[in-house]
C-alpha cells in the first residue's frame, strides 16, 4: 500500500493502458480519478472489465473512485475536471497523462513529414501534446500549493526515433514534444517538490493493438524478432514503471524519459 492516502488522476483510463495504470495504482492504495472522453471506452475494442466500469473495478478493491468525462484538448474542460477532483478529494498527488494515440489513420500523404494534412496534424498534436500540457498546467496549481506531486507523461518509442523514413510525422513529433515538455516542466517544478517524468512504451498488447492485429501472425513474429527480449509488451509492463515513477522509489528522479520497449529503441 505504498500509495495509501494519495489521489491519482489518470487521463484516457477508460480502457487499455490507462485502465492498467488506474488499477495498478489502486492496488497500491491510491484513490483514483478515471478520465476519458468516453468513460465506457472499453466497449470500443471489446475489452473485458471485471465490473461495469473502471470506477467500479477500483471500488471493488476498496478504493474511492470517480469518473470524469472530459476532453483534455479543451483547456476549460481540463480546468473544470481539476476543480471537480479537488472538490471531491481535496488534493491531487499523482497525474498520469495517458490520453492520446496514433488515431484516425489517414491516407499516407496526410501522414508524412513533407505532405501532412493540416487538419490531421493539428488533431494529432492536440490529443497527444496539447492535452498533456493543459493537464500539467492544471495539476501544477494544487501540487505547488502542497509542495509535492508526481507527474508522469506518456510519450512513445515513436517520439525517440525517426523510423528511417518520413511516415507518421505528426505522431512522432507530438510524442517527441511530450519528452521535451517533460524536461522543461521538471526544471520549473523541481523547486516546488514536484517530480515530472515520462515513459515511452514500445509495442504493447493493449486492447486497441490487439484489435488491430498486433498479437496475430505474422505481425507478432515480425515485431518480436526486432525486440531484444523477444516478446511484445503487456500493459502491466508499463504500469510497473509508472509505479516506480509515482512512488518514493523515484524521489531523486526527474526530467527523465524511460523507454518501456524490451530494448527496441536503441541509442
Amino acid at each position: 500500500m505504498k500509495l495509501e492516502g494519495k489521489v491519482a488522476l489518470i487521463t484516457g483510463s477508460g480502457r487499455g493502458l490507462g485502465r492498467a495504470y488506474a488499477l495498478h495504482l489502486g492496488r497500491l492504495g491510491a484513490d483514483v480519478v478515471v478520465n476519458d472522453i468516453v468513460l465506457e471506452a472499453a466497449k470500443e475494442y471489446d475489452e473485458v472489465l471485471t465490473a461495469p466500469t473502471v470506477m467500479d473495478e477500483l471500488r471493488a478493491i476498496g478504493r474511492r473512485s470517480i469518473g470524469i468525462q472530459a476532453d483534455v484538448t479543451v483547456k476549460a474542460d481540463v480546468e473544470a475536471m481539476m476543480q471537480q477532483v479537488l472538490d471531491e478529494f481535496g488534493r491531487l498527488d499523482i497525474l498520469v497523462n495517458n490520453a492520446g494515440g496514433a488515431l484516425r489513420h489517414p491516407h499516407d500523404r496526410a501522414n508524412t513529414a513533407s505532405t501532412a494534412h493540416e487538419d490531421y496534424y493539428r488533431y494529432i498534436m492536440d490529443i497527444n501534446l496539447t492535452g498533456t500540457i493543459w493537464c500539467c498546467q492544471a495539476a501544477s496549481v494544487p501540487m505547488k500549493a502542497q509542495r509535492s506531486g508526481k507527474i508522469v507523461n506518456v510519450s512513445s518509442q515513436a517520439g525517440m526515433w525517426s523510423g528511417k523514413g518520413g511516415g507518421g510525422m505528426p505522431y512522432k513529433v507530438a510524442k517527441a514534444g511530450v519528452i521535451q515538455y517533460t524536461r522543461i516542466l521538471a526544471a520549473e517544478l523541481g523547486p516546488h517538490g514536484i517530480n515530472v517524468n515520462c515513459i515511452a512504451p514500445g509495442f504493447i498488447l493493449s486492447s486497441r493493438a490487439i484489435a488491430g492485429g498486433r498479437g496475430q501472425s505474422p505481425t507478432k513474429e515480425e515485431l518480436e524478432a526486432q525486440i531484444p527480449l523477444r516478446r511484445l509488451g503487456v500493459p502491466e509492463d508499463c504500469a510497473k514503471v509508472v509505479e516506480f515513477l509515482v512512488t518514493d522509489l523515484s524521489d531523486y528522479v526527474t526530467g527523465q524519459c524511460i523507454p518501456v520497449c524490451g530494448g527496441f529503441v536503441a541509442f
